[in-house]
């Protein structure tokens, strides 16, 4: 991949004061992107302009939301890509309030493919999917061919977004491509809530000194991915032509028990212990209890592979927060 190509490259990025836009707007800065951030700035979400402090003068910041089809516009305005990661990602927040999820993850999204259909040269989108428009898997791992059975609505208006977009593409020439995350973990994640982040929360939480909360036998399964890694597969996928038109999974290819990943939590913060709760009824009814994926379609179209296992990921978390913590303490407006 040659990274030369983003020198010059004007790009948008939805919800780039974001934990993963962020990290991206970053690599992007480095190798001599023209980036533009769109952010609604909406509580409680992740975004924290901390998170762009390194490279502020080097960004352009919109402060609009993806609901506003007009602000889109203008901020879409002479962009040669766009990464498309705005949304609403709590899955019970999606549970408590439908209308928001659908407004900001399927309208939001509707204005944009409506935008880059009428630009006049087409200009690609990059979706941040999600491993939560699979639902529980009938099979492991998790590949591009399952089945989607979404069990919350953030789930279903994700698949919903990423099927706009393709449909839209192909009919009106536009291309884009869609990443499916699984659990990405890492710095700049937010840490004032756990409705999300999971992990980045429970560092707080270790580093406090505070019980980690593990819902019911802790013997459910994800697959942790650092976010340097799904930085990269963002660039491959926007600058490569192979990746138009398809969709993808990013994860590390391994499969954690979810209490194993509390232990490396504890041990990386050298203190911290962990307490079995009952699973709230609301949040027992959506949970996923084993996923793990395969990236090997990626792999083979972009030559993108995982660098970083969950222990060193972890470790570089941690040393992160150490030197940033009272940045991403919680913020006016968002819960504690």
């Amino acid at each position: 991949m040659d990274l030369k190509q983003l020198s010059g490259k004007r790009i948008l990025i939805t919800g780039g004061l974001g934990f993963i836009g962020s990290n991206l707007s970053h690599r992007l800065v480095q190798h001599g992107a023209d980036v533009r951030i769109f952010d609604a700035k909406l509580d409680p979400y992740g975004w924290n302009e901390t998170n762009i402090r390194e490279i502020r003068s080097q960004v352009e910041l919109i402060v609009a939301d993806v609901r506003d089809e007009a602000a889109l516009e203008r901020a879409l305005q002479g962009c040669d890509l766009v990464y498309h990661l705005a949304a609403q990602v709590g899955r019970e927040i999606s549970m408590e309030d439908p209308e928001l999820d659908t407004a900001i993850n399927c309208n939001g999204t509707l204005n944009l493919c409506r935008i880059l259909s009428r630009i006049d040269h087409p200009v690609k989108v990059v979706y941040a999917g999600s491993r939560g428009q699979i639902g529980e898997p009938v099979y492991l791992p998790v590949d591009e061919e399952h089945p989607t059975l979404p069990t919350d609505v953030y789930g279903i208006n994700k698949l919903c977004a990423e099927k706009y977009l393709l449909l839209f593409g192909r009919v009106n020439g536009f291309p884009a491509v869609s990443l499916r995350l699984n659990n990405v973990y890492g710095p700049r994640c937010q840490m004032h809530h756990g409705f999300y982040g999971i992990l980045n929360w429970f560092i707080r939480n270790a580093m406090a000194d505070q019980p980690i909360t593990v819902y019911g036998d802790g013997l459910q399964t994800r697959d942790y991915v650092y976010i340097d890694d799904v930085v990269d597969g963002f660039v491959r996928a926007g600058l490569m032509p192979q990746t138009d038109n398809q969709i993808y999974f990013i994860g590390s290819g391994t499969e954690t028990v979810f209490l194993d990943m509390v232990r490396e939590v504890i041990s990386a913060v050298g203190q911290g212990s962990f307490v079995h709760v009952p699973f709230p009824p609301q949040r027992e009814n959506i949970d996923i209890r084993k996923f793990v994926v395969t990236t090997e379609k990626f792999r083979r179209d972009t030559g993108w592979t995982p660098q970083t296992d969950l222990a060193e990921g972890v470790r570089r978390t941690v040393t992160f927060y150490r030197q940033r913590l009272d940045d991403y303490l919680a913020k006016e407006g968002a819960p504690a």
